[in-house]
């Protein structure tokens, strides 16, 4: 087996343009893309909190007031209202990448847009109501 001679094990190095770190902030659906993409963090806050109340549960009915109580306070209750709204953006701009996404043809013909939003939107309140309906116990 040859070897070569002119091998080395060290790639040159390459040319890479600098880029700030804010690249994003020049142009407006840049900005928008990374600040949907930056409500991810909260859905996924949103997601450790409902864990460590489930963790709580288990802890038995002690561990669950106390997280409870944590929970009431005024700025516990401030930082919840903020998150809600975020993840609120977070789902409305999430929906409204359906229609791109998505490509439904009943028969010969596409369905329009505003259909496939519509739906997705008709069915994110059913299915808010019926989460809703289970935790009020109604």
């Amino acid at each position: 087996m040859a070897v070569n001679p002119n091998y080395t094990p060290y790639h040159p190095k390459w040319y890479r343009r600098r880029i700030p770190i804010f690249w994003w902030a020049r142009k407006l659906s840049y900005v928008r893309f990374i600040s949907r993409e930056m409500t991810s963090v909260f859905v996924a806050y949103g997601a450790v909190v409902l864990l460590l109340q489930a963790w709580t549960v288990l802890r038995g009915d002690d561990t669950y007031r106390g997280f409870q109580q944590w929970l009431e306070t005024p700025a516990v209750v401030v930082v919840h209202a903020v998150v809600l709204l975020i993840v609120l953006f977070h789902s409305v701009t999430w929906l409204s990448l359906a229609p791109q996404a998505l490509a439904v043809h009943l028969g010969r013909y596409r369905v329009p847009a505003g259909a496939i939003l519509a739906a997705h939107y008709l069915a994110w309140l059913v299915v808010s109501g019926l989460v809703g309906w289970v935790l009020l116990g109604r």
